[in-house]
């Protein structure tokens, strides 16, 4: 029996080849994002003990939001990364910080958003040079960290 294209859209995962990132309405293509993630810290409560239970009673229970670390890994591009990401983690150094919204859309096989990761009020952390090394011809990667506060998730 033959699976019809609309039961492969519905009911198979998406590959995760296909995506596009968006930081405050650029386009700006990444080979790799890491660390959409959204968690929570949990505290430990603690009671007296009632009259079945010996000992205290222990409870957990979530707490605060814990702000998510995204890492992004790109090829350095002449005319455009010194402007994009070098000028936009500088804006922390002059104690002027952009916070951006920052979109992460999973795309089907036409290029149409699927799911996107909103990051929200996203702002950068570290910027990594590429490592250099004589006697290869890998591409120079440079890697952006961002700390945000929170991500959402919709389907498009």
């Amino acid at each position: 029996m033959a699976i019809s294209p609309e039961a492969i859209r519905t009911d198979y995962p998406l590959p995760v080849y296909n995506y596009r990132v968006e930081i405050e309405s650029e386009t700006i293509a990444f080979s790799e994002v890491s660390g959409l993630s959204i968690s929570y810290e949990v505290t430990t409560y603690k009671e007296s003990p009632v009259a079945a239970v010996v000992g205290p009673r222990t409870m957990h229970m979530p707490s605060q939001i814990t702000a998510p670390t995204i890492t992004m890994k790109k090829g350095l591009v002449r005319a455009k990364s010194l402007k994009s990401l070098y000028g936009w983690i500088q804006t922390v150094a002059i104690n002027q910080i952009e916070k951006r919204n920052v979109f992460i859309r999973l795309c089907d096989e036409k290029g149409a958003p699927v799911i996107s990761w909103k990051i929200v009020n996203a702002f950068p952390t570290k910027l990594t040079a590429p490592t250099f090394d004589a006697k290869s011809n890998d591409v120079a990667i440079e890697t952006l960290e961002l700390k945000a506060d929170f991500i959402t998730m919709e389907e498009a």
